[in-house]
């Protein structure tokens, strides 16, 4: 792969577009390789820490199958409407994903279960197949921002993807989006951060944006907390404290 410097630049210099894509798949690299690097350390000899380990290679995986559904319900749709055909390669790739998820899955519940003995090698196997699984998705994930993104920027206004996103937000169970937020908010820029926070705040019961806020503050640093607080006015909102 080249990267290519004056490329980069034009896209920067570019009118920012919606990104449907853009905040979800930060949340899925980072829930991947979180997920990845926790397998790979895990002592098997210890029940606690290997239940730990595979109960986040499932919950990564049944993540990853909503995702696919989210998509295949909302996005390829309107992909399709107006350039049939555009979504095909990666409708394809999602079947086989879903296959792959399923394995894993069956994998890490039989690992939990398995004669110390056998943990060894059924762990390093299991680790294997992830890592394989989860570069495949990188590079899944990389032609949606690219390809997909192009289809949908040439045959939609922002205002139009808004609300298609809007849609799939909507369609989301509130413990998902725990999951979405856990994994998406800490691992984002702090100006996408405030951004998503503001906009949460301003849509949702205070209630539900102070349940977010406590999952999203232990997995963030002082400073960027302080940041964030900052940039919400906290200080200003009964319960929610900067210290």
């Amino acid at each position: 792969m080249k990267i290519d410097l004056q490329e980069l630049q034009q896209l920067a210099a570019a009118q920012p577009r919606v990104d449907m894509y853009a905040g979800i798949h930060k949340a899925l690299r980072a829930f991947m390789a979180d997920t990845l690097l926790s397998l790979g350390r895990v002592d098997v000899d210890d029940e606690a820490a290997l239940g730990r380990a595979t109960a986040q290679v499932v919950d990564l995986v049944d993540f990853c199958l909503s995702h696919l559904g989210h998509e295949n319900d909302f996005v390829h749709p309107a992909i399709e409407a107006r350039a049939a055909g555009a979504s095909t390669s990666v409708a394809h790739d999602h079947h086989e994903h879903e296959r792959e998820i399923a394995q894993l899955r069956a994998a890490a519940l039989a690992l939990r279960s398995a004669d110390k003995a056998v943990r060894p090698a059924a762990s390093h196997a299991l680790y294997r197949a992830l890592a394989v699984f989860i570069a495949d998705n990188m590079r899944h994930m990389d032609v949606e921002e690219t390809a997909h993104n192009a289809a949908l920027w040439s045959r939609y206004t922002d205002a139009e993807l808004v609300a298609i996103h809007d849609a799939l937000v909507a369609s989301i169970l509130p413990q998902e989006m725990m999951t979405v937020a856990r994994w998406m908010l800490p691992f984002m820029t702090p100006a996408e951060r405030l951004g998503v926070l503001g906009g949460i705040r301003a849509q949702a019961p205070a209630p539900a944006f102070a349940a977010i806020l406590d999952v999203v503050r232990p997995h963030l640093t002082q400073r960027e907390w302080d940041q964030l607080a900052r940039g919400l006015g906290l200080a200003a909102v009964p319960g929610l404290a900067t210290a």
